[in-house]
C-alpha cells in the first residue's frame, strides 16, 4: 500500500498531537508526521495506519498495539475511553460508586492504569487500585468483593508483546455484553479531546488484604484431602507466578516447581514467540521441567493468568499439553463427580467439544451452550458450577469470580491430580474412560491470521454465498447464526465445524470436531476419529486459503 500525505491526513495528525496529554506520544507521532512530510518512503502509510480511526470498543474492551495515535493503545486513547466509561456509568445510575482498576506488567500498563484511575476520580467515582501488577481474576474478584459498579483491567492477555488492552467488568462481576459496548463506544465518541478530560490523583491504593481474600477462597477449591502431587508450572513471563505460588501454599500443595526463566514479569516475553500456551513452542520449557522433576502435572498460565493449560505425561513417559477441550471435560467431570449443590448447571460454548453435555447427562446435571466468550458463559443460568471454553478458559469458581480464572483452575487441577495419584491413576485414565462411555471426541482448530480484516469478511461472505455440501467426505448442512452472531455452523454425521472471526485477534477461526463411537477397541476408534479429523482439517484449510 502506498499512501500520499493528504492535507486531511496531515491536519488530523496535527490535531491529535495538539490534544495528546502525553509528551512521549506527541513526540512519537510528530516524528512520523515529519518523516511523511519529508517524503520518506512508507512514512505516510504508517501515519495513515495510526490515524485510521479509533480502536473499536467491543465486549472484550480494547486491544491494540502500544503506539501513538487514535488507532493504538496510549494515554490519550485510555483517557478518552475512560471518560466514555465514566459517562456511561453515570447514565446507568452509578455515579459516585466504587470502581476498581488493575493492570498487568505489559508495556504501558502502569501509565494506562494511572490515567484511568485519575479520570474516574475526577468524575467523582470512589476509585480503588490494585497494589501492583496482578492477575486479571484478582480484579474480577475485587468487583464482587468490594461491591463495585465496575472494574477495569489494563491487559492484553495472551496477545503479542507489542499489544496492550483495556477490559471492562460491570457491576455483575462479568465482562460487559451488548448493548453496553455500543453505548460505551458512543460515549467515547462524545468525549472531549484527551487533553481536555479532567484528571485528578487520589485513588485509594489497596493493600494485600484483597489478594489475601481471593487466595482464601481459592484455597477451598480442592475437592478431597489428598495433597501429595508434584506440579511444574510456568507464568510465561506474565503476572501469575507469585499468586500461583501463594495459592498452592494456601491450599496445601508443597511440591511446585516454576520455570525460572519465565517466572518474572517481562513485557518483552523473551523466551516465546507468542505468549500463549496454545502456540507451538510456548510450553517447551515447561514440559522439559516437568520431565526433569518427575512431575505428575504441568500447568501453564497465560500472561494475565486468566487462562490455564494442563500438560500430562503419556504412558511412554513423554509429555504433551492437553487440548483445551480435554482439560475442560476433565475438570468438568471432576466438578460434577464431587459437587454438592442441587440441580447443578455446567456450560460451554458452541465452538467447544460437545462431550461436556454427555458428561452432564451422566450425572443428571443441566447443560448449556452459549456464544463464544465468558461474558456469555457466566450468564448461562442459575446454579452454574463450572464453565469452560476451548481456548483454555476455565471458570471453576463462579461464586466469587464471574470470569475465567487460571489460578483457581490450577489449584482444582492439582487437587484432581493428587486424588488420581493416590488411587494409582492419572488424567489420561479418566479421559479414556470418558471416551469409552461417550465416544471419542477429537477437536482441532484452523486459524487464519490476517493483516487486512476485509479478508475475513470476504471469506465469510463467500461461505454464505456458496455453502459447502460436504466436508472431509461427509455431507453437511450449514446454519447461519446472524444476526445474533457472525458465526457459521456446519454439521454432518459425527462432524461439526464452527467458523467465526476472532473477537480479540486479527484471525478467522474454524473449530473442528469429530465424534466416533467406541464399539470395540478404543485405540481403533481414536485412529478412525483422527483420520476423519485430518481429512476435515485439510478440506477446511483449502477453503480458507
Amino acid at each position: 500500500m502506498t499512501t500520499s500525505l493528504t492535507s486531511d491526513l496531515r491536519d488530523r495528525a496535527f490535531r491529535w498531537i495538539a490534544d495528546d496529554p502525553d509528551d512521549d506520544s506527541r513526540v512519537e507521532l510528530q516524528n512520523i508526521l515529519a518523516r511523511a512530510m519529508g517524503g520518506e518512503a512508507g512514512a505516510a502509510d504508517e501515519l495513515a495506519d495510526r490515524m485510521a480511526g479509533p480502536l473499536e470498543f467491543g465486549t472484550a474492551g480494547l486491544r491494540g498495539p502500544v503506539r501513538a495515535g487514535p488507532h493504538g493503545m496510549n494515554v490519550a486513547v485510555v483517557t478518552r475511553t475512560t471518560a466514555g466509561v465514566a459517562a456511561w456509568l453515570t447514565a446507568q445510575g452509578h455515579s459516585g460508586g466504587v470502581v476498581v482498576v488493575g493492570r498487568d506488567a505489559r508495556h504501558g500498563s502502569e501509565a494506562f492504569a494511572k490515567a484511568a484511575a485519575e479520570v474516574l476520580t475526577a468524575a467523582g467515582f470512589a476509585v480503588k487500585t490494585l497494589p501492583g501488577p496482578l492477575p486479571t481474576p484478582v480484579l474480577a474478584f475485587a468487583v464482587l468483593e468490594l461491591g463495585a459498579v465496575a472494574g477495569i483491567q489494563i491487559t492484553a492477555s495472551h496477545n503479542p508483546p507489542a499489544d496492550n488492552g483495556y477490559k471492562l467488568y460491570d457491576a455483575t462481576g462479568g465482562q460487559i455484553v451488548p448493548p453496553s459496548d455500543g453505548e460505551i463506544e458512543r460515549a467515547i465518541e462524545a468525549a472531549p479531546p484527551a487533553i481536555s478530560v479532567p484528571r485528578e490523583p487520589g485513588a485509594e491504593v489497596l493493600g494485600d488484604e484483597l489478594r489475601d481474600a481471593y487466595l482464601a477462597k481459592v484455597a477451598l477449591l480442592p475437592r478431597g484431602p489428598e495433597r501429595a502431587v508434584k506440579v511444574a508450572a510456568t507464568a510465561l513471563h506474565g503476572v501469575g507466578a507469585e499468586t500461583l505460588r501463594a495459592a498452592f501454599e494456601r491450599a496445601g500443595f508443597t511440591e511446585l516447581s516454576l520455570v525460572a526463566e519465565q517466572s518474572t514479569p517481562d513485557p518483552d516475553f523473551p523466551t516465546v514467540a507468542f505468549p500463549n500456551p496454545e502456540e507451538p513452542g510456548a510450553t517447551d520449557l515447561l514440559l522439559a521441567l516437568a520431565s526433569e522433576v518427575g512431575a505428575d502435572l504441568a500447568i501453564a498460565l497465560d500472561p494475565d493468568a486468566d487462562r490455564c493449560a494442563l500438560g500430562v505425561r503419556e504412558r511412554d513417559g513423554s509429555w504433551r499439553m492437553l487440548r483445551g477441550d480435554e482439560t475442560g471435560v476433565l475438570l468438568g467431570w471432576h466438578v460434577l463427580s464431587t459437587v454438592d449443590s442441587v440441580d447443578p448447571l455446567v456450560a460451554t460454548t458452541i465452538v467447544s467439544s460437545s462431550m461436556l453435555g454427555e458428561v452432564a447427562k451422566e450425572f443428571g446435571a443441566r447443560y448449556a451452550e452459549t456464544l463464544t466468550g465468558f461474558k456469555w458463559l457466566v450468564r448461562a443460568g442459575e446454579g452454574l458450577v463450572f464453565a469452560y471454553e476451548e481456548a483454555l478458559g476455565l471458570c471453576v469458581n463462579p461464586g466469587f469470580v464471574r470470569d475465567k480464572d487460571g489460578i483457581s483452575a490450577a489449584v482444582l487441577a492439582a487437587g484432581l491430580a493428587a486424588s488420581l495419584r493416590a488411587a494409582g491413576r492419572g488424567p489420561l485414565d479418566v479421559l479414556d474412560e470418558l471416551a469409552v462411555k461417550h465416544g471419542v471426541h477429537v477437536t482441532d482448530q484452523v486459524s487464519l491470521r490476517v493483516t487486512d480484516l476485509s479478508v475475513r469478511e470476504r471469506l465469510m461472505a463467500g461461505l454464505r454465498a456458496t455453502p459447502p455440501v460436504s466436508l472431509g467426505g461427509t455431507d453437511v448442512t450449514m446454519e447461519d447464526l446472524l444476526p445474533d452472531a457472525d458465526v457459521l455452523r456446519l454439521s454432518g454425521e459425527g462432524l461439526r465445524v464452527v467458523i467465526r472471526p476472532s473477537g480479540t485477534e486479527p484471525k478467522l477461526k474454524a473449530y473442528l470436531q469429530i465424534k466416533e463411537p467406541v464399539t470395540g477397541d478404543l485405540a481403533e476408534a481414536r485412529a478412525a476419529a483422527d483420520a476423519r479429523l485430518a481429512a476435515l482439517r485439510a478440506d477446511i484449510e483449502s477453503r480458507l486459503a
